[in-house]
């Protein structure tokens, strides 16, 4: 059986929105293309995504709405994400972290939406693709939203004014000059083999400013959820990083847990207790680097490391750069 692209209700939310407040006739271009109407009530669950694209295609021309796709995506933001990824980005210890959950977890906002990280010299590139979507017409209404999410989910650590210096789409397709005014010094590519963001490498290592508008999703079984479990931790656990830091078994019993169950609770969320582990070493490291003028080899030790290439290896998984490196640019900017 062939596959059907589907995309979640919630990102055809705003452009019907668009155009009831114009008074078009939203209702009647929703059953052309055999999209549901009561949109609002389905906004979690799945559309076929052609249908979609035509819809946004064929509304944006007969009512002469310049570049639909933009005026889309200013009426998203980081709460449209799914809860379970934005708590995931809420625990997450650094740009860097939270982009790679985003990128693992990118078919839950778009059953065939791929995302993933390229390194060059000075930046880096948050790329998206829709599968089986290749010179398919009108892609450029879902990649204004491919593209905004990755620069949503930046704006949580980098501050909400940040903008991209490149936005990339695989669409030919150019922006108006609103849109243009609207996204001031950003460079538009258009025939890329991607959709896809610049941000400086610098940024990578750079840490939660908020977990406001990241509320945890419940569990519904018994005990703590995972997120409280996650939380709980992570006030806990810098009291043992330079000590023997208690193992899973120790810290399940603590919660008031079984171990398998600590581990299935973790698991749901996609987290796992040395996830947890890694962000308390690397938040406690980051700190020390950036607040005082301890040694590496010391902070190493103080993090719970006891071979300091290992906690280099490590630190710069989570970062994206080395500890000498992230201490030069927090001290920089």
């Amino acid at each position: 059986m062939a596959d059907i692209p589907l995309t979640r209700g919630q990102f055809l939310l705003p452009f019907v929105g668009i155009l009831d407040e114009m008074g078009a006739p939203t209702h009647s271009l929703l059953e052309k293309f055999r999209l549901p109407s009561s949109l609002e009530d389905k906004s979690d669950l799945f559309l076929p995504l052609l249908p979609v694209l035509r819809f946004a295609a064929t509304a944006g021309r007969t009512q002469g709405i310049d570049d639909f796709g933009f005026l889309a995506t200013q009426r998203l933001h980081f709460l449209h994400l799914r809860e379970r990824t934005r708590a995931l980005i809420a625990h997450s210890p650094t740009l860097l972290v939270a982009l790679r959950h985003a990128c693992r977890w990118a078919s839950r906002e778009d059953t065939i939406l791929s995302m993933w990280i390229e390194h060059h010299d000075d930046h880096a590139r948050v790329c998206s693709r829709l599968a089986g979507t290749n010179g398919l017409l009108n892609l450029e209404y879902a990649q204004w939203i491919q593209n905004i999410f990755p620069v949503y989910i930046i704006r949580q650590f980098a501050g909400p004014d940040w903008m991209p210096a490149t936005i990339a789409f695989e669409a030919r397709y150019t922006p108006g000059p609103a849109t243009r005014a609207a996204w001031p010094n950003v460079r538009f590519l258009s025939g890329q083999k991607a959709a896809w963001i610049s941000l400086p490498i610098s940024l990578l290592g750079l840490s939660n400013r908020s977990t406001d508008a990241c509320a945890p999703p419940h569990d519904h079984a018994d005990g703590p959820s995972a997120f409280d479990i996650v939380g709980l931790l992570k006030l806990m656990l810098p009291a043992y990083l330079d000590e023997r830091t208690p193992a899973l078994a120790e810290v399940a019993e603590m919660a008031g847990v079984s171990a398998r169950s600590f581990q299935r609770k973790l698991s749901h969320v996609g987290l796992t207790y040395s996830d947890i582990l890694d962000t308390v070493r690397y938040e406690n490291a980051a700190r020390l680097l950036r607040d005082t003028d301890s040694r590496i080899i010391d902070v190493a030790f103080s993090t719970g490391y006891t071979d300091p290439a290992h906690f280099s290896r490590a630190f710069r998984r989570i970062a994206g750069v080395t500890p000498r490196q992230f201490r030069e640019q927090s001290r920089l900017g």
